[in-house]
This record gives C-alpha cells, sequence and structure tokens, in this order.
C-alpha cells in the first residue's frame, strides 16, 4: 500500500506553490492531518469495489485526492555482490477536484512530489532526496496510454509488454547518485483487498484504489560518485489512489512488501491506532508464482518487533526487525534490515522505508528472499 507516498502539507498564496519543509528538530506533522479527518468535498473516495482497465488505471485520477506510483527493490551486482536497495515514489496531489480556467500556462490545481531513496548496504549508508512541481509545462505529470509518469527527470515509463505486465524504464536520482533500470513483469496486475478495493478504517470511504506488480525482474545501473555498477534484482510496484482514507483514531501503519525464493509474494499492512495496536481492517495478500491471490485477514497475522532503533536525527523511535507469521498459511518468517538507519528525514514528512532481508518457513520449504518495510506515523 505504501503509504508514505500520500504524507503532504501545501499552502496556495496567490499565484505561487509554497511547500511546509520541517526542520530537523521541529516533531513532525501527525499523518492524520494530512490524510484524514476532515473530506474535502467535490473529490470522489472509494466506497465500493470498481472494474479495473488497464492501460487507463495505469494513468492518473484526477477525481481523488491523492495517488503514488511506487517503487521499491532490492538488486545486487555480479560476482562480487555489491547490495543496494532502493526507492523512487511519484506522488499527485490535488488541490481541487475539478480544473481551474488560467491565463498562464504555469497555473495548475494539482502538483507533483517525488521521492527517492538508495540504500548502500556494503557501505552502510542511506541517501535520499525529495522535489516538487506544479504540473504544467511538462515539468511533471502523468499519461496512462502510452504510460508514463515524470517529475523532472525522474520518470517511469512503458517500453512494452502488455498492460497488465508491463515493461518499464525508470530513472531517477539525486546529486551524484543515479539509477538507470529496465523492469520487466513477471507476474500480472494483482488487486489488493476486496477486489482492489483496500480499506484502512472502518468508516465508508476509508479505504484506497489499489494494485500491485509484485515481481518485476529488474537490471541496469547504479551510479554512485565515481562508480557504476550493473546491477540486477527483483523490484515491486504499488499503486493507489484516494481521497482522505484515515480516520481521526489512526496513528499510522507498518508495511510489508516479501518476495520469497519459492516464488510466492506477500503483502501485509498493520494499521495502528493512537494507542499502537492493530486495527481490524488491516491484512494484506499472499501471491503464489502464477499470481493468484489469498487474502490475509488481521486475525490471522502475528507480527513482532525483536528490537527498536532511534534515530540520530529526528529522535524517532522506530521497531527495527520482525518476526512474521501467519499459521493459517504456514509462514513463518524474519525479517531483518539489511542496514537499521534507512529513515529519510530530509523529506516534508519523516518516515522509515528501507530494504530488508528473510529467512524462514513457507510450508515445508525452507525459504530466503527480500523485501521492503514502511514505518509511517512514528514520533
Amino acid at each position: 500500500m505504501n503509504w508514505n507516498r500520500w504524507i503532504v502539507a501545501l499552502c496556495v498564496m496567490g499565484l505561487g506553490f509554497f511547500f511546509l519543509r520541517q526542520e530537523p528538530n521541529v516533531a513532525p506533522a501527525p499523518i492524520v492531518k494530512f490524510l484524514g479527518e476532515a473530506t474535502d468535498p467535490g473529490f470522489d473516495r472509494p466506497l465500493a469495489p470498481r472494474e479495473f482497465r488497464f492501460p487507463e488505471d495505469h494513468g492518473p485520477h484526477a477525481r481523488f485526492k491523492q495517488e503514488w506510483w511506487y517503487m521499491t527493490g532490492n538488486l545486487a551486482t555480479k560476482p562480487q555482490e555489491r547490495r543496494f536497495g532502493f526507492e523512487l515514489t511519484l506522488f499527485r496531489i490535488a488541490l481541487a477536484p475539478q480544473a481551474t480556467a488560467r491565463t498562464s500556462a504555469w497555473g495548475s490545481s494539482q502538483v507533483m512530489m517525488g521521492h527517492f531513496a538508495l540504500t548502500d548496504i556494503q557501505e552502510q549508508q542511506f541517501h535520499h532526496g525529495e522535489r516538487f512541481s506544479r504540473i504544467a509545462l511538462d515539468l511533471a505529470g502523468a499519461i496512462a496510454d502510452p504510460f508514463r509518469v515524470w517529475l523532472g527527470d525522474w520518470s517511469i515509463t512503458a517500453t512494452g509488454g502488455t498492460p497488465e505486465r508491463p515493461i518499464l524504464h525508470l530513472k531517477g536520482g539525486e546529486k551524484n547518485i543515479r539509477l538507470d533500470l529496465n523492469l520487466v513483469a513477471r507476474k500480472p496486475v494483482v488487486l489488493q483487498g476486496q477486489d482492489g478495493l483496500s480499506r484502512k478504517g472502518d468508516r465508508p470511504g476509508n479505504a484506497s484504489y489499489y494494485y500491485s506488480l509484485p515481481r518485476m525482474e529488474t537490471s541496469g545501473t547504479i551510479t554512485l560518485g565515481e562508480e557504476r555498477f550493473e546491477v540486477s534484482g527483483w523490484s515491486w510496484f504499488d499503486r493507489e489512489w484516494s481521497t482522505n482514507p484515515l480516520d481521526e483514531n489512526q496513528e499510522g501503519w507498518d508495511w510489508f512488501a516479501v518476495q520469497l525464493s519459492d516464488g510466492w509474494d506477500l503483502m501485509l499492512y498493520r494499521m495502528r491506532d493512537k494507542t499502537g495496536r492493530s486495527q481490524s481492517t488491516s491484512g494484506g495478500t499472499l501471491i503464489d508464482p502464477e499470481g493468484k491471490t489469498t487474502a490475509i485477514d488481521n486475525q490471522q497475522m502475528d507480527i513482532v518487533p525483536h528490537d527498536h532503533w532511534q534515530s540520530p536525527v529526528t529522535g524517532i523511535i522506530y521497531p527495527s526487525g520482525w518476526s512474521l507469521k501467519i499459521a493459517s498459511l504456514g509462514i513463518d518468517l524474519t525479517l531483518i534490515p539489511w542496514s537499521r538507519d534507512q529513515e529519510l528525514n530530509q523529506t516534508l514528512i519523516r518516515y522509515w522505508e528501507g530494504a530488508v532481508r528473510v529467512r524462514g518457513v513457507h510450508g515445508t520449504r525452507e525459504v530466503q528472499g527480500n523485501g521492503y518495510v514502511e514505518l509511517a506515523g512514528y514520533r
């Protein structure tokens, strides 16, 4: 579900956009202030399952307030096995449900926000960046056919395949760090939740429309300063759109995406209330090697943190390392971060988003793998 991507506070003053950034010594604002509480009139909300259409749904949904295109992956070189994790997320945020007639080509009622991160596992270094632009003058935007979403020179573009199993080209980077990757979907589109309606709270509309491409074979290059690495591995692509999906009693979420060595994939999310307890709308999906899904509800999940890590920059305390069990499906996994410090702390809202290694049992098989974990709403 990968929710960090809807977290933004935007002010429009006169003809300009002013982005409210936080200094490191200022406490982060609660996520629910940006994603919940009041419902913005005029925007559509996810109230019931719908029919998904591709490639149309790869593109923007202007009647909804928040939307993202989200890619994470675990990559390595050969033969020396230099390892990296990466994230590239492009968000669309609507300031009004309908476009307003404007006399300036610079005018826009929508903005894009992007997050980029690279985990250099060997060096135990975490690099990240953020950027913004209005959707005008080709500075940023999204189109469905042919699919392309971009923010400056950060982009995800369809280069082949089919709408349900696309081949994508990803470009992104910050300063002297660059990604240039080709991604081939090895499983078809997976609809999360109830036929693509992923409920986040108990009230009508506290939900998102959500689908994934959970296993994308990835190859390309990572440029890190003066070094250039040929890499390969697997990535996970998520898509969600909604309007104010959180309820006022919610504090945040923990999200897990795991790719196992036996060809199965797993997504879980745990919605937390203000006491830190898991809510009944938490759940997930187990995906077999052919792309068939099994729904997982909150009562089936047993997620226990091993430890905690405190950010030296923000002071936020995050869980670090997990036991993840779903007894009814024969899943017993241990997830360990490749690096404890994978906090995006120079972004508008701070959160932990990081690469993890996986070991454990699936049914009668011993398995290993990699994944990504997102921790949002911790303070």
